[in-house]
């Protein structure tokens, strides 16, 4: 039997429906599922993302059996419309649209009003009784088939769009007349005749192979490209194509074109959210290029808007519109993206789709339908994307600091950022790469920017509604945008902006408020995020169905009041290195590795010993009654020790000792590998009384906060990279003997584990054994990847993006867990530990604790915790919520 790649919907017909959103792409999906529920959708065909795959594999060739299918949609459309594709006398019209599996704003291309050539523009201008709409769509048809399918220069035709209308001294496109659009439709085919070498295509079943292979095309444009790495969309998943009958938006003062949500996607408040623009076609409203009107009389009597809304313009059409909004939200259970277009006062549905949305609207909308009891709880907490909390956990503008408004313009994206103000893509992502950050400032994003935009803190354009592009994208990123700043004058040229007699350079100094749409020269100060109301419910939500506990990594009392204020449930890694690096230390340290002899070391560990206890007081009464996991020192010594000339003789001035000495012993300590060198445990068997210190600093300060509070905390001593038995049960004898020593002294005990950190493939493989002698294991994932995989973290950002994009990784392994690899270790270490030690302690505590897919792994794996960095305590809570309800599930 044929494989079938062709799939109708309208005019009574539905052959597919919401839940084939892989084979129909989600546009294609929820079409077919929008004409299912009776609801007014052009009659169209999608050709299915599995013909993408096949396009792809056959060398981006077509099977001849996808000309007859298409052949069959093509009829479809003719026989519910009454019209013929190509005739003369009344032509059908048809968009061709791409639509992947997940919503991909702006990143594939699009061609409208195909099948205009020079016959039948006439016959739809007799048709349509309006000679201007006709020549107005054959003009867009040429520009946009010529950019999309043609890849000529985008910016000619619209410099000549430019010229023609400052010639006639016209500011708008619909002052031109028909004439005037039948003179520029000569010029822009004697453009592409001069540039593409060939007369524009006339033969409207070559104009519709040409779009749907353009499309399918797109997939792998760079854009496309650049989206599904950051976004961790797999590239084997292909695009669908969508060929539906045109309605038009631009045929007089009853037609117009919109995109809305059912609900506020930037706050979440349950009041419709669009823009609409009267006598357009939808391009208009997206890419930009004209500033939108409302959509609701409140919203624009809000924004003290002149033109009128939609609800005041074309009432009975919002009405069925608003009719529409609630039969779509209820049906789909989620807030809703639509597309809609009105021609002659007849309203038609074109898209319809979940909703990108921030994270406070994600929040408020998810924990207000279940609240409505449109979901269940258990719904709501999968609805809110792990990592989209980011945005919530950062500062904004403090509003008593003062502000240097230099314009304003429409709050696109909430959040706020400040930074050196760039005007293309490729600088932002240059600068960006160097450390710095940077505002992106444009007339207009376009989907080529999306490099540039997701190195950018923020966003800033001249142009453009709160659904354009820039708006769009930078929710879905997360981050602060203001868009339709109309006052701004950008010359990209001259790298400088300017609002009247001001200017603002290149690397001049910028913030943007995304709730507000200020735009402010200079700096401004901010304030910490207040976490309560929807997170706050949300978060207990998800802590009643999460089993797996969440930690932080920290080692400072603010980090731990952070983590704790953020949830986390213990400290899962202190690193006591960081201890040492300080500067009223570093004295003490030095002489303690510069010494010659045990007697030199413990006389300098003397002196470090009260520093120790009153770090880790500090520390465990913030976590007091907490677990809190400490690792004992971990770096090569040669690490505290001066490298430049100036700061061997600033040590040798502190410590008394010869420059030569001193450089005599950084020469002994230096190491070819130090990843691989004397460090971790094998400090603590060379030199045992480093360990002892610091075991002996943990129990004095556990015990001093146990009688101080009367709430003691957890100490679990972590011994670090242990690769055999011997190695631990020699540091745990370390360990408990100071801890027998200090309760002696004290008259008390306190509960403590010893384990160790399994960052090692022979520690993995030997954890049966290790596990005899450890009481917990901590997989420390990020030296445990680099030594499985035998890639160096700080150097694999040379090629580990090319890895990335040629599919060797899905994921940067450094970022999300390579379950393949490392997972299987973690999954074995974990299955021979716990055959030896049935109730040993499992967690991991390197970044991967933080990154929801490895989240996941933990969950699949059984192990008791993870721990990320105190930002993302609340991200791991979530993220371990969900990865139980899909465990269940």
């Amino acid at each position: 039997m044929t494989q079938r790649y062709v799939y109708r919907f309208g005019g009574g017909v539905s052959d597919g429906g919401k839940g084939d959103k892989n084979l129909l792409g989600g546009k294609g999906a929820n079409l077919a599922e929008m004409a299912s529920i009776d609801l007014p959708v052009p009659p169209g065909f999608t050709i299915s993302t599995e013909m993408c795959t096949r396009y792809y594999e056959e060398g981006e060739r077509f099977p001849d059996s996808l000309k007859a299918e298409v052949a069959e949609g093509i009829a479809h459309i003719e026989q519910v419309t009454g019209k013929r594709f190509g005739d003369a006398a009344d032509p059908l019209l048809v968009s061709v649209r791409s639509g992947a599996r997940v919503s991909m704003p702006g990143m594939m291309d699009t061609v409208l009003n195909l099948g205009l050539n020079d016959r039948t523009v006439e016959g739809l201008a007799a048709a349509s009784g309006n000679e201007r709409f006709a020549w107005d769509s054959y003009r867009r048809f040429i520009q946009m088939y010529s950019d999309v399918v043609l890849e000529l220069d985008h910016g000619a035709f619209e410099e000549a769009l430019e010229i023609a209308k400052e010639d006639r001294g016209y500011t708008l496109d619909t002052e031109l007349s028909a004439a005037d659009w039948r003179e520029l439709v000569a010029e822009y085919k004697g453009l592409v005749e001069k540039e593409w070498g060939k007369p524009f295509p006339q033969d409207v079943h070559d104009q519709l192979w040409g779009a749907v292979g353009a499309v399918f095309g797109s997939w792998q444009s760079e854009r496309a490209k650049v989206y599904r790495r950051l976004n961790h969309i797999p590239g084997d998943w292909g695009t669908a194509v969508n060929v539906q009958a045109m309605v038009f938006g631009n045929m007089g003062d009853t037609s117009a074109t919109g995109v809305a949500f059912t609900r506020d996607p930037s706050k979440g408040d349950r009041a419709y959210y669009g823009e609409f623009l009267i006598n357009a076609q939808g391009e208009d409203v997206v890419a930009g290029i004209r500033t939108p009107q409302y959509l609701t009389k409140a919203a624009r009597e809000e924004a003290g808007a002149k033109p009128l809304s939609m609800e005041e313009a074309l009432p009975q059409v919002y009405t069925e519109l608003a009719a529409v909004f609630d039969k779509l939200e209820t049906h789909y259970r989620d807030m809703q993206d639509i597309e809609f277009t009105v021609e002659r006062g007849k309203l038609w549905m074109l898209q319809t789709r979940s909703g990108k949305r921030t994270a406070k609207a994600a929040l408020k909308i998810a924990v207000e339908m279940a609240s409505e009891g449109l979901i269940t709880r258990e719904e709501a907490i999968t609805r809110v994307e792990p990592q989209a909390l980011d945005q919530l956990l950062h500062p904004t503008l403090d509003p008593n600091a003062a502000r240097d408004v230099l314009t304003k313009g429409l709050p696109a994206s909430p959040g706020a950022a400040s930074g050196l103000v760039v005007f293309d893509a490729d600088t932002a992502e240059r600068m960006a790469a160097d450390g710095k950050a940077v505002i992106l400032v444009r007339t207009e994003t376009s989907p080529e920017d999306i490099h540039g935009m997701h190195a950018a803190k923020g966003i800033l354009t001249a142009r453009g509604g709160m659904t354009s592009h820039a708006a769009v994208v930078a929710r879905g990123m997360g981050r602060p945008c203001v868009s339709g700043a109309g006052s701004l004058s950008i010359s990209a040229k001259d790298k400088v902006l300017r609002v009247g007699a001001r200017e603002v350079r290149e690397g001049d100094m910028l913030t943007i408020d995304g709730a507000t749409g200020e735009v402010m020269v200079g700096e401004v100060a901010t304030i910490q995020p207040e976490l309560a109301g929807d997170f706050g419910t949300l978060m207990e939500w998800a802590d009643e169905v999460r089993r797996l506990k969440v930690r932080a990594n920290a080692e400072t009392p603010l980090d731990c009041r952070t983590a704790r204020d953020f949830g986390a449930e213990g400290v899962g890694l202190c690193r006591t290195e960081h201890m040492f690096f300080d500067a009223a230390r570093i004295t003490a340290v030095r002489q303690m590795i510069l010494a010659e002899d045990e007697a030199g070391r413990r006389a300098a560990l003397e002196k470090l010993l009260p520093e120790q206890r009153a770090d880790f007081t500090a520390i465990f009464e913030v976590m007091a009654g907490l677990p809190v996991t400490v690792r004992l020192l971990d770096p090569p010594l040669h690490e505290f020790l001066p490298h430049e000339e100036n700061e061997f003789a600033e040590v040798a001035t502190a410590t008394g000792l010869p420059i030569d000495q001193l450089k005599r012993r950084a020469a002994e300590l230096h190491e070819f590998n130090p990843m691989l060198g004397h460090r971790g445990c094998r400090l603590g068997v060379t030199y045992p009384e480093i360990y002892e210190t610091q075991a002996r600093a943990i129990f004095e300060a556990a015990i001093d906060v146990a009688e101080k509070s009367g709430e003691a905390p957890i100490p679990e001593v972590m011994i670090p990279l242990v690769g055999t038995k011997r190695e631990l049960e020699l540091m745990k004898t370390v360990v408990d003997t100071a801890a027998r020593e200090v309760f002696a002294e004290r008259g008390r005990t306190i509960e403590y584990l010893v384990g160790t950190m399994i960052e090692l493939p022979r520690a993995a493989l030997r954890a049966g054994e290790i596990a005899e002698a450890g009481e917990f294991f901590s997989f420390g994932t990020n030296d445990l990847t680099q030594t499985t995989l035998g890639v160096s973290r700080d150097d694999a950002s040379r090629f580990l993006g090319a890895y990335v994009e040629k599919g060797i990784y899905a994921r940067d392994p450094f970022v999300s867990l390579d379950v393949e690899g490392v997972g299987e270790l973690v999954e074995l270490a974990a299955e021979r530990g716990r055959q030896t030690r049935p109730n040993i302690k499992l967690g991991i505590c390197g970044e991967h604790g933080g990154d929801p897919a490895s989240i996941a792994f933990c969950e699949q794996v059984g192990l008791d915790y993870v721990s990320a960095s105190p930002y993302r305590v609340p991200i791991a809570r979530l993220a371990a919520a969900q990865a139980a309800l899909k465990a269940r599930a």
